[in-house]
């Protein structure tokens, strides 16, 4: 498996790991709870280098990720991020994706740790527009800090720029801990956070400098359990399990994402005609309504009838509620709200709640 820079000080800090589209990842350091209310009420560190950065570059770039994206990329100016997919012909999700405009002729593209190879072979194999396009995954590193107390603790780190005035979905270049960096703030938990792009020989050092000041505001580094958890009660879906290449926008509740007016992309006319038909799935946002743990495949019931199937299901540290997402027949979703979840054979009852899951 592959591992990130950090890799021995995720060792250091006594983490335990998984395997994570290919990567020897932590998955926890403390405990999946304990580090997810970290993010909720103070800070979390994260280290998320396994992600893939491609640069695109060059007089055709524009029009290259232009035809890729089922967003409009037209609609950026520099400095901003797009957040997008990725989809085939007949309207699959490829990937979803960020898209960073650094000007009008350069971009950069993070895209899924599991995808990187799929998703670069997906841009070269499409390039007819003279882009030139660079794999830089391997030299970029990807730390993330997220919660409450985030810009605060940033903020010394970062003196030529004020931190507080990055807006959402907004980048730009500096220096953290004297360190070039990409300073931008997307997120992928529903709290306040950075994501910070340096080079994959400067992650040491980056991580050294921010880690005293996380555990000083009682703060945690996280890993691949709590962001789990995080991401599904921000209401945030994720590639591999929510959806994949034989799943559309319209199916896991991303339609907004598909801005398919006065332009091409590929995959428009299959989205287009499947819009006018009729989506026959839709994505819900479901509670337990008892102690089970709905996970990922298991079959969803209405009036004794299988409507559909869990995508991702898990414990919700900050609404001590069991929670997923489920995809589910369109026409079948109860007026009541009210449906079963198969677990082990045994029927348990659950009740359709709004996504996201909780609000900041």
């Amino acid at each position: 498996m592959k591992r990130t820079p950090l890799y021995h000080i995720h060792e250091s800090l006594n983490a335990k790991f998984t395997e994570f589209g290919g990567w020897e990842m932590p998955l926890q350091y403390s405990s999946i709870v304990k580090e997810h209310l970290a993010v909720r009420m103070n800070v979390g560190l994260f280290d998320l280098s396994h992600m893939g950065e491609f640069e695109v570059r060059g007089q055709g770039a524009n029009e290259l990720v232009q035809k890729l994206s089922t967003n409009d990329v037209g609609r950026l100016t520099d400095g901003r991020v797009l957040y997008t997919l990725f989809c085939n012909e007949t309207g699959g999700i490829v990937d979803d994706l960020l898209i960073y405009r650094h000007a009008d002729d350069h971009y950069m593209l993070v895209v899924n740790a599991a995808n990187i190879e799929k998703d670069l072979a997906w841009v070269e194999t499409h390039n007819d527009t003279g882009a030139k396009i660079k794999d830089v995954s391997g030299n970029t590193a990807l730390i993330a800090l997220q919660g409450p107390k985030t810009i605060d603790l940033l903020k010394p780190f970062v003196p030529e720029h004020d931190v507080s005035g990055i807006s959402f979905f907004r980048f730009v270049l500096g220096e953290v801990a004297g360190i070039p960096t990409v300073i931008s703030r997307t997120g992928y938990t529903g709290e306040v956070g950075f994501e910070l792009y340096v080079s994959a020989e400067n992650a040491e050092r980056l991580w050294n400098a921010l880690y005293p000041a996380v555990i000083e505001a009682d703060g945690q580094p996280v890993g691949l359990g709590a962001r789990d958890t995080l991401r599904l009660e921000a209401g945030l879906r994720l590639y591999g399990m929510d959806m994949n290449d034989d799943t559309n926008p319209f199916e896991v509740g991303l339609s907004k994402f598909v801005k398919s007016k006065n332009r091409q992309f590929i995959g428009k006319r299959a989205l287009l005609a499947q819009k006018k038909k009729g989506i026959e799935k839709q994505m819900i946002g479901f509670q337990m309504l008892d102690r089970a743990v709905a996970r990922t495949d298991y079959a969803v019931y209405q009036d004794g009838e299988q409507v559909g199937e869990v995508t991702s299901g898990a414990p919700s540290p900050s609404l001590k509620r069991n929670i997923g997402f489920a995809t589910v027949l369109s026409q079948v979703v109860p007026d009541d709200g009210k449906i079963d979840i198969e677990i082990r054979g045994k029927m348990h009852p659950a009740k359709i709640v709004k996504v996201p899951f909780i609000s900041k």
